[in-house]
């Protein structure tokens, strides 16, 4: 049985994998780089050691590092988080020939379902339904110009070893082609050390759907239903939300079977994520594998029932899979938005700096995965990633506008955060109806950047109120001149005045 787990990332998933952990009687270590020496997760875990300077290729990457303080420390396994090393195969390998529990699968199946060509092979083997495109790395611009013509335009370039939108280039005009070709190459090259492409149909009006499934190492399989990830940015995720607006009941059983079937074909145990593209005729096709845990497998966990990490970690020590799909239902809703320290107002570029305060919202159904406090510096060297709420409600309505009303109660000063940007998606017709796709920031960005009804100078009266308040109260407390009365509340009669200031 596992009884210490080295969480081999930082930041908000680090803490979240260490609750889990410690629910279960199983002790956590934290590893930190120079830039998070003071960061939450390494005062929760139960050790913490330091393992290199704040750039990640020094630290959280550094595969040498991170096995010498698992056996220092005496872990027994390694959970890997999301990002960093979550899906390198050679570390979940390393973990193995070290003796230590990887938390996740195994080094083939993060291998094979991490190069998207042979993803997609396995997939049409198995029955899955693919985007209509290639199996074979695109290297001759000639060739894909005529395969591209074959298939028509507009298309998807795409890095086989790619991830988060690196390396990926849509094309819509002929004269475009090898442009693109060579762009998405290149960027695949300088952040994957693999310059592989592969060109897919693009889908119009594309949804995009994920299924989460758990499968043990004794072939049982199941899916925990889908999450709608279509609100996003430059092919970044921004809000999710479960169940799918889309979704029909006769489409969630048909994707969800397809999942199942995905994750066997891989051979897979651990927690995965089955991703789909979905049209608007309701036609889906498989786009990718992820083999760790998802940022936004909170709304899952809410909605089902189910602590994803706590099943993840009785995965890896053996154990044989209690739930039964025929078990499992969705109950109420669920949305997640992501808190970016970045600045929409100047391109969403990113925002360190130290927090000078911060409200977190609390409440009935309100979920709150974060890891900053009043003083910490946000770090440069890493994804600006402040947070996720979560919110639950019985209804899909209740739950936009408890969003709504936490994205409200939540405050931070010192450094520029995506919450204005996430309230006004809230409001929009668009999302309130759930007639969107993966082009409704685009389409919709006029409206959702008209959310600053004072400008910039929003925080700084902010400032200037508080500090006014504090010096009244000081100026209160005071003794009298004449030594008469009593000190008076300087808010009542500021009430009382006729004439108000209205910010």
């Amino acid at each position: 049985m596992i009884k210490k787990v080295l969480v081999a990332n930082r930041g908000e998933i680090a803490i979240r994998v260490m609750r889990s952990c410690r629910e279960m009687g199983i002790q956590s270590v934290a590893v930190f780089s120079d830039a998070d020496r003071t960061s939450m997760h390494v005062r929760y875990a139960d050790r913490a050691y330091h393992i290199g300077a704040s750039p990640s290729s020094e630290s959280y990457l550094n595969i040498d590092k991170i096995i010498d303080v698992a056996k220092r420390s005496g872990a027994d396994a390694i959970h890997p988080g999301y990002g960093f090393l979550s899906e390198n195969a050679a570390f979940a390998e390393r973990c193995a020939d070290e003796g230590i529990i990887f938390i996740g699968p195994d080094a083939h199946s993060i291998s094979s379902m991490g190069d998207k060509i042979m993803a997609r092979k396995r997939m049409i083997e198995a029955g899955v339904p693919v985007v209509p495109g290639t199996t074979e790395p695109i290297t001759d611009e000639q060739a894909a110009i005529e395969i591209i013509h074959k298939i028509g335009l507009p298309v998807m370039i795409k890095a086989s070893a790619g991830g988060g939108g690196k390396g990926m280039r849509m094309v819509k005009d002929k004269k475009a082609i090898a442009a693109a070709i060579r762009g998405a190459r290149s960027e695949a090259k300088a952040a994957f050390g693999d310059d592989a492409v592969y060109i897919e149909k693009y889908i119009e009006s594309p949804h995009h759907i994920e299924f989460q499934i758990l499968a043990d190492k004794h072939g049982n399989v199941i899916h925990l239903f889908e999450r709608e990830c279509s609100v996003q940015r430059r092919h970044q995720k921004v809000i999710e939300e479960t169940p799918s607006p889309l979704m029909t009941e006769k489409l969630r059983n048909e994707m969800g079977q397809h999942a199942v079937a995905a994750a066997r074909a891989a051979n897979y145990h651990g927690a995965g994520t089955i991703e789909f593209i979905v049209d608007d005729n309701l036609n889906y096709y498989f786009l990718e594998m992820n083999t760790r845990l998802q940022v936004e497998h909170p709304i899952t966990e809410r909605v089902v029932g189910v602590d994803l990490v706590k099943e993840q970690i009785k995965i890896a020590q053996g154990e044989v899979l209690q739930l039964r799909q025929e078990d499992l239902r969705q109950d109420g809703h669920a949305i997640e938005c992501r808190i970016y320290a970045e600045d929409p107002s100047k391109n969403f570029m990113p925002s360190p700096g130290v927090i000078k305060h911060i409200t977190e919202p609390l409440g009935l159904g309100v979920r709150h995965d974060g890891y900053v406090y009043e003083g910490y510096e946000i770090p440069i060297h890493y994804d600006p990633l402040i947070s996720k709420l979560i919110v639950w409600s019985s209804t899909r309505t209740e739950a936009i506008a408890r969003m709504k009303r936490a994205l409200y109660a939540y405050k931070i000063t010192g450094v520029k955060t995506s919450i204005p940007f996430l309230a006004r998606i809230m409001d929009s017709d668009d999302f309130r109806s759930g007639n969107y796709n993966t082009h409704f920031i685009e389409n919709n960005m006029e409206f959702l950047m008209d959310n600053k009804p004072c400008g910039d100078t929003c925080e700084d009266i902010a400032l200037i109120a508080a500090y006014i308040h504090y010096k009244n109260k000081l100026d209160a407390a005071a003794p009298l001149k004449n030594g008469a009365g009593h000190a008076l509340n300087p808010w009542k009669e500021f009430g009382k005045r006729k004439s108000r200031a209205t910010f």
